[in-house]
């Protein structure tokens, strides 16, 4: 996460969420209760100590200074030693909070879809992760005792300040304000520089996780070390970003040590002019010497651990503004439908999803009906809905209109554990985790017998690819282990679908980045799969639908029209229209043929 420079108005702003966490009140009064008594603490060394000096100034024997010395150093290992329960009281309290916020955001990452994380940026989202929720802890940690610090330490001297001496109680109260108000100006000046670095950071991320993902292919394409070109101009953004915010950073440090100080010296100065004149006695003025630094030293201190406070604020506002997200899941709605077989049915009418980002409608008036065992084909060009209504039937998301019936119950989404837990969904990338070959397969199965999977391997085509690693299917894959190419990627998908034999499959274009070759052995290797199933087969590429029971065709967000190959094709209408366009592009070369 970025480093901001402190704004003197932010300092003692307090975030709106803070009192919200749990024990976060206990946590207030305890830190309030132990800062009062360490106030008291700071009080009676400064007393104390200046006691001790005067009398061994006055020549007093040191015996008789030995007291005064040790009640100093007494109030002074209280001090420190309630600090340090202060410490250990936020230490905890962050500790439970950042766990308690980490476990529900990696639950919101899982609920609120592939396609709200694609909207939100891959690598901001891993940046808030593996970054956020350390800097959220820090945060609370130290922002809590800071704080309190802030507002009863100053206060607390300063009350016993006046009690003393009346001028320079004046002198303090007068000072502290026009502290704070050159930080404001400061803080003014980095809002922009703040803004600029987190939107390089930002690109920064997303440019390095994208560079992550795409490093096999570059090299592959011979571009691996030309890409360097766009890390530099990219990394250079970010540099000169943070060194411009850095500057605003040390000229705000720079200007809260220095004001403290220059503050200091105007009371020192105040004092000793008085003391001259005889209008205030060695011993309380060298009491209130002690006690000015202390004064400020807690604004100091808040200042000083602005940077390490902002930064994890900032990201607990991510994470609030993430988990307030509207979710595209049900929130563990349930709804009594019976396990898909060949009598059940599936009926959508007026289906409707909106796009608030794009402000227009990505799907509308989406009507058909599935029965039993389908075979289900949905085609169209890029952009004409596809995926969205399979986000839909698979309950990545939930629409925003129109009704949904599995065997005459009416549910207002599929994103339900009883439908989802008989649905299997396979990607056009399929997600490889960095595990062994057997545990990627077994992922949905996990407790399956050794035999099943290397039955389910060797369905999907594994068997050759298995037997040529060292460790077969105890080899590591994925990332840091052995890179596979896309058709067996997909092999390893439809291994796991094996394995997993749910009643209803969808399917997201899975060949779409695969050469004809190797989508022609994937094909038969799908199609046993899709025996004794609903299946829902997103593609753009025809030579699949011949296979399809129903066909959808969809345009623009609609469902133009609904049938057989046959039945579609002597329409004439926009499936006609979709194959011959495609068998135009074969006769030139740039399309794949319709079988």
């Amino acid at each position: 996460m970025a480093e901001w420079p402190h704004t003197g108005e932010e300092l003692v702003r307090m975030d709106k969420h803070l009192m919200q966490y749990k024990g976060s009140l206990k946590t207030f009064i305890i830190a309030g209760c132990l800062t009062m008594i360490q106030s008291v603490a700071i009080i009676v060394q400064a007393v104390y100590l200046a006691k001790a000096i005067v009398h061994l100034y006055k020549g007093v024997p040191w015996q008789e200074a030995a007291a005064e010395f040790g009640i100093f150093f007494a109030a002074h290992l209280i001090r420190h030693f309630l600090q340090w329960a202060k410490s250990r009281v936020a230490f905890r309290f962050a500790g439970r909070t950042s766990l308690h916020y980490q476990n529900l955001l990696v639950e919101k990452l899982f609920r609120i879809g592939p396609r709200a994380i694609s909207r939100h940026g891959t690598g901001n989202l891993v940046t808030l992760c593996l970054e956020g929720i350390p800097e959220f802890r820090t945060y609370l940690e130290l922002f809590i005792p800071r704080f309190i610090a802030c507002l009863t330490i100053p206060a607390v001297l300063l009350v016993y300040i006046f009690s003393q001496d009346v001028e320079t109680g004046i002198t303090l109260l007068v000072v502290m304000p026009i502290l704070i108000g050159f930080l404001i100006l400061l803080g003014l000046a980095a809002q922009k520089q703040k803004e600029a670095r987190w939107e390089t950071y930002q690109l920064l991320s997303r440019h390095f996780v994208d560079s992550l993902r795409g490093l096999v292919t570059l090299k592959f394409l011979g571009r691996s070390k030309s890409h360097k070109e766009a890390i530099w101009e990219v990394s250079n953004k970010y540099r000169i970003a943070t060194n411009r915010t850095l500057r605003i950073a040390f000229l705000s440090s720079f200007s809260l040590d220095f004001f403290a100080t220059l503050s200091v010296a105007v009371v020192a100065v105040e004092l000793g002019l008085r003391l001259i004149n005889g209008q205030i006695g060695f011993e309380p003025a060298l009491a209130l010497l002690i006690l000015a630094p202390e004064y400020f030293m807690p604004v100091r201190d808040l200042g000083s651990d602005y940077h390490a406070t902002m930064n994890g604020k900032e990201a607990g506002e991510k994470i609030h503004r993430l988990l307030a997200e509207k979710e595209d899941f049900g929130n563990g709605l349930s709804f009594p439908v019976p396990v898909w077989n060949e009598h059940s049915t599936l009926t959508v009418e007026g289906l409707e999803k909106q796009s608030p980002e794009e402000n227009r409608a990505i799907l509308q008036d989406v009507t058909f009906t599935a029965r039993g065992f389908q075979k289900i084909g949905v085609i169209g060009i890029s952009g004409s809905g596809k995926s969205t209504l399979i986000d839909l039937l698979s309950g990545f998301s939930m629409p925003d209109g129109g009704r949904i019936r599995i065997d005459g119950l009416e549910v207002p989404h599929l994103s339900f554990t009883e439908w989802q837990k008989q649905v299997n969904y396979i990607p056009q990338h399929p997600y490889i985790f960095a595990k062994t070959v057997r545990e990627n397969i077994a992922w949905y199965a996990p407790d399956a017998p050794l035999e099943k999977i290397e039955e389910a391997a060797r369905t999907a085509g594994l068997s050759d690819l298995i037997a040529s690693f060292p460790n077969g299917l105890d080899e590591k894959i994925g990332q840091g282990g052995r890179v596979l190419s896309g058709g067996e990627e997909q092999r390893i998908a439809l291994a796991r679908a094996l394995l997993d034999a749910r009643p209803v499959m969808l399917l997201d274009e899975p060949t779409a980045h695969l050469d004809i070759e190797t989508e022609q052995e994937i094909k038969q290797l799908m199609l046993p799969l899709f025996e004794r199933k609903l299946v829902f087969f997103a593609t753009h590429r025809l030579h699949w639908v011949k296979e399809m029971d129903l066909i959808l065709v969809m345009d623009g967000g609609r469902l133009r029209e609904a049938g057989t190959y046959d039945e579609l094709y002597r329409k004439k209408g926009a499936f006609y229209e979709l194959v011959e366009a495609q068998r135009g592009g074969v006769e030139h070369g740039i399309l794949q043929p319709v079988y």
